[in-house]
């Protein structure tokens, strides 16, 4: 007969999987797929070894999958809407006008505060690192700069972006699993999100003018792309029209599509005898730039929605194993004992937070890194009298923007695929969503900007 996992059990699971993707992926560099399998297929020899019937094992699997079914239909649009971006020439204007904008001095922070405008305008942060970021990070390999500092600056300005504004799922989701108000939740993640953001911008501004840039392909880049691109301010639509989209709060999905068939259009019109065999390969396989630069192909070579399959490979096989963490109580089992001893502000904020970090690495997806711990520490947090908007900052914290930070996680890895850069490569450059988890502790621990309850509302 099957048992309950005992607290003991759950935490060597726990540690057992942790060790086996870490020594995997950071020791010996591996890619994350076959580790995450391998832990997949050992936990479910284990459940099934515990007296669980094959049924319940796969329903697990599949309630894991289910909470990423519209993530990876929206990563699919992505892949096609990046090949088509660059054969409309929209990605190649937006790297033209970048050059034209940003000077190679202040290029890293430039690039930070651009995807964090973006972002909080559209509350997307992978649609930010895959249409922007693709554009900025183009820009920075033509200057010379050091790929993973790019990448660190695109990521942590798409995160911010996402965490700041209303238009984000995230941000919604937390306000949510908190029982929030959504504005006052943006408001109050000011406490942390400020000083990280500054920080994180002098941080970058000081690396950005190591004197490693050199600006001298420019020109040479700019004429390449002249030659074989349509260079035009038209190219500026399909990112007005994502825009408007955002501001009118139309999903992901039919903002994609709309985009999609608008830069269909574009094509058409750039090339009216373009072949729809042609097209349909470009959305399937990505573009292949042919320029006489090599490292301009290198850039540009790139989108289709096979590109997305190592991604979406990866997702299944992280949330599969997530799924059967949560359907068979080991998760949860082994947050237990910590929700009924923590009756210190400081240390409830600073347990949530690691929570959220665990449940990251363990599971690798952002919702469930904010759900799993508001619905776990939502009593705690009631109980000595800290308000919801507390408890909703601190997910945010731990939870969405830290999933950026794990080679396994659904975020890292759709970074990693778009961008080109290994999500090691680009920890340490990720500036904002290291610092964010800091200053949310200290925030904790001082007392300084930590929300509690109304004496009506205790």
């Amino acid at each position: 007969m099957k048992k309950k996992v005992s607290f003991l059990e759950a935490i060597i699971i726990l540690l057992l999987l942790l060790i086996i993707l870490g020594i995997s992926v950071i020791k010996f560099g591996l890619m994350p797929e076959v580790p995450v399998l391998f832990t997949v297929c050992l936990l479910v020899f284990w459940l099934r070894l515990r007296g669980n019937d094959w049924a319940s094992i796969q329903d697990g699997i599949k309630e894991g999958i289910g909470v990423a079914i519209i993530p990876i239909f929206i990563f699919i649009l992505i892949g096609a809407l990046i090949g088509l971006w660059i054969k409309g020439s929209i990605i190649p204007s937006i790297m033209v006008l970048g050059f034209h904008l940003i000077s190679g001095q202040f290029f890293v922070p430039s690039v930070f505060i651009v995807c964090s405008i973006v972002g909080l305008a559209i509350g997307s942060g992978f649609t930010t690192i895959s249409t922007v970021g693709i554009a900025l990070f183009g820009i920075g390999a033509s200057m010379n700069a050091n790929p993973a500092l790019v990448a660190g600056a695109i990521i942590s300005g798409a995160v911010f972006g996402d965490k700041m504004s209303p238009l984000s799922d995230s941000t919604n989701l937390s306000s949510a699993v908190a029982e929030s108000e959504l504005f006052a939740h943006i408001k109050n993640m000011m406490w942390s999100t400020i000083p990280a953001f500054i920080v994180s911008l002098i941080l970058f501004w000081i690396l950005g003018n190591s004197g490693s840039i050199d600006a001298s392909k420019i020109n040479h880049t700019v004429a390449v792309l002249q030659h074989n691109f349509i260079i035009t301010w038209w190219a500026i639509i399909p990112i007005i029209l994502m825009l408007i989209c955002a501001w009118r709060k139309i999903p992901a999905i039919p903002t994609l599509f709309l985009n999609i068939a608008v830069t269909v259009i574009m094509i058409f019109i750039q090339n009216p005898h373009q072949s729809l065999t042609d097209l349909t390969n470009l959305i399937m396989k990505g573009f292949v730039a042919k320029t006489s630069d090599s490292s301009v192909n290198a850039l540009l070579t790139r989108g289709g929605i096979s590109s997305m399959m190592d991604t979406v490979g990866l997702i299944i096989a992280t949330l599969s194993l997530g799924g059967l963490l949560m359907k068979f109580n080991i998760v949860q089992t082994a947050m237990e004992p910590l929700v009924e001893h923590l009756k210190k502000p400081g240390r409830l904020v600073i347990t949530t937070i690691l929570s959220g970090i665990c449940i990251n690495l363990f599971v690798g997806e952002q919702y469930l890194s904010v759900i799993l711990p508001g619905r776990a520490f939502k009593q705690a947090y009631d109980r000595i009298g800290l308000a919801p908007l507390a408890l909703s900052r601190v997910l945010e914290d731990g939870g969405s923007v830290i999933n950026y930070l794990i080679p396994w996680g659904v975020a890292g890895s759709f970074a990693a695929s778009t961008l080109g850069v290994p999500v090691l490569a680009f920890i340490p450059f990720t500036f904002f969503s290291l610092l964010s988890p800091v200053f949310s502790i200290l925030s904790g621990v001082t007392g300084i900007g930590l929300k509690w309850q109304n004496k009506a509302e205790k």
